[in-house]
């Protein structure tokens, strides 16, 4: 048996060969502090590991993806989310031969952001804040301050920038490539769940969807990546089919419109959002109960809160919240004179 030293001059070497669009790690832009180079990782290489060795990527387990609390083994949580996305992701880097260690880097942190209860929480918190609260930005203050990382400025900028809705859009094609990935992802495994959890039927979703992409699962991804591929392929820009994107577009639609705002998720959204803001405001007025190991000292005082109270999980949220305000069943009894 014998093996061969792959030195970071060799994985360099290796990265010439991707396309010319690649991001290479030899042209990144660098850290906020310099650091001197690893004998054997790339800059991006040692991004995807402080990242996946992050304590708010541990958090992701018990973290709400669409169904709170569910009842089931098999459901999708924030972590496996991040794991599936990341699995798209590169995949599609390795079609286009674009920097997958970078893309990978950037899916896997994407969502470490999030605030317990999936986007009800981020709901929850946006109106503290003038121009509202966004998970992505939570996500590059958690790796520049909260888990000071110090990674490099193209991961920050993918993790910043991963939602559709996010301007100005990805500055790498790696970025890009992980905002469709985490749309294929997240449509695709909750729509499995929401018929695993009985909310939606195998014959409900639009007939357009089902003739293009057939059953519900690896067939869906397969062909949503293989539209991706295709197009950018032919363009020299990432995208996707206007045919396949005008599906996706239509599942999207159809996933809001009977599971994520459906009268049940709705219902449990009321509950989430009057848990995330009773913490909120028990420590404005308590910040005393912030631990000291997830505060910034320099932040003002409505900052450190909500990244207290962001960071939770699902049931820490509702174990504090339990502690602080579940009503007292059992008074002691008065004694008689």
């Amino acid at each position: 048996m014998s093996f061969r030293l792959r030195r970071l001059t060799d994985r360099l070497e290796e990265e010439e060969s991707l396309s010319l669009s690649a991001t290479r790690s030899a042209q990144t832009k660098g850290r906020s502090r310099p650091e001197a180079p690893d004998e054997f990782r790339t800059p991006f290489e040692r991004d995807r590991d402080r990242v996946l060795h992050s304590k708010a990527f541990r958090r992701l387990k018990h973290k709400t993806q669409v169904f709170v609390n569910p009842e089931g083994d098999h459901y999708v949580t924030r972590l496996t989310h991040a794991l599936q996305v990341t699995q798209v992701a590169r995949a599609l880097a390795a079609g286009l031969a674009l920097n997958e260690t970078l893309t990978e880097a950037i899916a896997l942190g994407h969502d470490v952001g999030h605030t317990p209860f999936g986007h009800t929480g981020e709901d929850a918190l946006e109106g503290y804040f003038e121009q509202g609260w966004h998970h992505a930005t939570q996500g590059v203050r958690i790796f520049e301050v909260l888990e000071d990382a110090n990674l490099t400025w193209e991961v920050r900028d993918g993790i910043r920038a991963h939602s559709w809705n996010v301007d100005p859009p990805p500055a790498t094609p790696e970025g890009e490539l992980v905002r469709f990935a985490d749309r294929i992802a997240y449509l695709t495994h909750d729509a499995l769940d929401a018929l695993r959890a009985g909310v939606i039927g195998g014959g409900d979703f639009p007939a357009p969807v089902t003739e293009a992409l057939g059953e519900p699962g690896r067939e869906w991804i397969d062909r949503l990546i293989r539209s991706l591929l295709t197009y950018s392929h032919a363009t020299g820009a990432v995208g996707m089919e206007p045919d396949f994107l005008a599906v996706m577009g239509s599942l999207r639609d159809f996933m809001f419109e009977r599971v994520y705002l459906s009268p049940g998720n709705q219902a449990r959204k009321v509950a989430a959002v009057r848990v995330i803001r009773e913490l909120v405001e028990f420590h404005l007025e308590h910040p005393e109960e912030i631990p000291a190991s997830y505060r910034d000292n320099d932040a003002d005082r409505l900052t450190q809160v909500t990244d207290y109270v962001a960071g939770m999980t699902d049931r820490y949220a509702l174990r504090t919240h339990d502690r602080f305000f579940r009503p007292v069943l059992f008074e002691e009894p008065t004694r008689s004179l």
